[in-house]
């Protein structure tokens, strides 16, 4: 089995880094700068235990790669850019979900017949072309899967498997889409720390956002793990430790903005509670509101911190 990573920025580099030190094949895909540097230096994954550096086969789109029967197409990609994804893989691969969000693993069950999906819980970084940062140790994440969109096969076992022996927790579950949709709602404040940053009284307008997730996900009949079931799931397993002498700076919308990427994927994270609540007749103002601004603050190329918390609070009331 080789893992063919498309995206190999925070998560996906720093698996890719990973699974190479275990001793698994692993070709990637990425974009830029970050694919300059990777080709000329290799791939920096650097942990609270050491540097390692990863010379792979890096290409520039999924259809450079040099496809062999057992490879394994790994979305690491933002949920804006899979479709173009898809359209460029062979119609026979294996196709796992590395991603936040639950729109990804719909989109390639259209296409392809072997979809897995991955519940990430990987805090990571990626803010330098070429450098990957996995922010716990010892163990850096747990990346529990299952087929979508439900059930567990040998595939997905060995998958599980490779990733255990990379050094991450990984079971084989038939009801992931439970956890991804758990996810899904811890992922609405994602747009709340990159609009007003690590501060005091962010939580407030998080809790709100995730409330109405919560009522619209009811109200459309989906199942999601309760908080007290993903507390037990994490446990004691993932430890934040500084790496070379820094702390973790924020999540995958706040390195968005960080590195000025143009982009943000809180189209699929809080526009998915937005859709649901069309779909299913409950409103979601409050997501709404908080999706347009960040998508707005990627756009125009602000900064992390542009936002009050205050401020905020005061755009989802008038909404």
């Amino acid at each position: 089995m080789r893992f063919v990573i498309i995206g190999a920025g925070a998560v996906g580099g720093v698996v890719a880094g990973r699974l190479a030190g275990s001793g698994a094949p692993v070709a990637l895909v990425a974009r830029g700068p970050h694919l300059d540097a990777i080709r000329r230096d290799g791939l920096l994954l650097r942990e609270a235990g050491g540097d390692s550096r990863h010379h792979l086969p890096a290409h520039a789109t999924p259809a450079e790669v040099d496809w062999q029967p057992g490879d394994v197409a790994v979305l690491a990609v933002k949920s804006n850019d899979t479709q173009a994804v898809l359209e460029q893989l062979p119609r026979d691969v294996p196709v796992v979900c590395l991603q936040n969000g639950v729109a990804n693993e719909r989109a390639a069950l259209r296409l392809f017949p072997d979809v897995y999906a991955i519940c990430v819980m990987l805090p990571s970084a990626h803010l330098e072309p070429g450098v990957v940062v996995a922010q716990c140790a010892p163990v850096p994440g747990i990346l529990d899967i299952g087929r979508f969109p439900g059930g567990v096969d040998d595939t997905g076992r060995e998958i599980a498997a490779h990733l255990s022996k990379a050094g991450f927790v990984s079971q084989a579950r038939p009801d992931i889409m439970r956890q991804k949709y758990a996810k899904l709602l811890m992922n609405l404040g994602n747009a709340v720390e990159a609009l007003c940053g690590q501060v005091e009284g962010a939580d407030e307008p998080a809790a709100i956002l995730r409330a109405e997730g919560e009522t619209v996900l009811r109200a459309a009949g989906i199942d999601f793990a309760t908080l007290e079931e993903d507390k037990a799931r994490r446990g004691d397993i993932l430890q934040l430790v500084p790496v070379a002498g820094s702390m973790r700076g924020g999540g995958s919308t706040w390195q968005s903005l960080t590195r000025r990427t143009g982009t943000v994927e809180a189209d699929y994270l809080n526009g998915e509670i937005v859709l649901l609540g069309r779909l299913h007749g409950v409103p979601a103002p409050a997501n709404e509101t908080v999706r347009r601004l960040v998508v707005d603050a990627a756009r125009t190329a602000k900064a992390p911190g542009a936002l009050t918390p205050a401020q905020l609070l005061a755009a989802i009331n008038e909404s």
